[in-house]
């Protein structure tokens, strides 16, 4: 059973941030929301401790993690930066294409080979989280992979 203290029990997307993109991306963006309640290890590091709502958008370009209790009261505003994400998303998003147009015309080899990149830049993101995130609340790998995805799925321009 998973310590309540340290887990978010329900995330939101800013829908105003949310950038629309294909029917792929869009399923890895609910499979991430699944799969982030499901399994998740979250907590603020020297603050109240969980279970925690999740409230996750861009506010003036800057990542914005409104972390609230079980209540919804809040408890704190993580701000991010932008700027150090802008190109691991952007070029997330170019393998992430390139991947979806050659399941439909490539070979296996060649299919795999443009998934290892994807998987790569997307472990590359998860981990800029995590640093970002250092100090002020901490997360597993899991945690930062599917959060990286819901963060690919708001509005982040080049």
């Amino acid at each position: 059973m998973p310590d309540k203290a340290r887990r978010i029990i329900d995330i939101a997307l800013d829908e105003e941030s949310v950038a629309r993109r294909s029917p792929e991306v869009e399923h890895e963006r609910a499979v991430a929301l699944f799969d982030l309640i499901e399994e998740n290890d979250f907590v603020l590091v020297g603050g109240a401790p969980g279970p925690y709502r999740l409230h996750i958008g861009i506010f003036e370009q800057r990542l914005v993690f409104d972390v609230r209790d079980a209540d919804d009261n809040k408890l704190r505003d993580i701000v991010l930066s932008l700027t150090p994400f802008r190109k691991v998303v952007k070029d997330y998003f170019l393998v992430c294409e390139s991947y979806y147009a050659a399941i439909k015309k490539l070979s296996p080899s060649q299919i795999e080979a443009l998934d290892m990149g994807r998987r790569g830049l997307h472990n590359e993101g998860s981990e800029l989280l995590r640093e970002r995130l250092e100090g002020k609340i901490e997360i597993d790998l899991d945690t930062a992979r599917r959060l990286f995805t819901l963060i690919c799925a708001l509005h982040i321009t080049s």
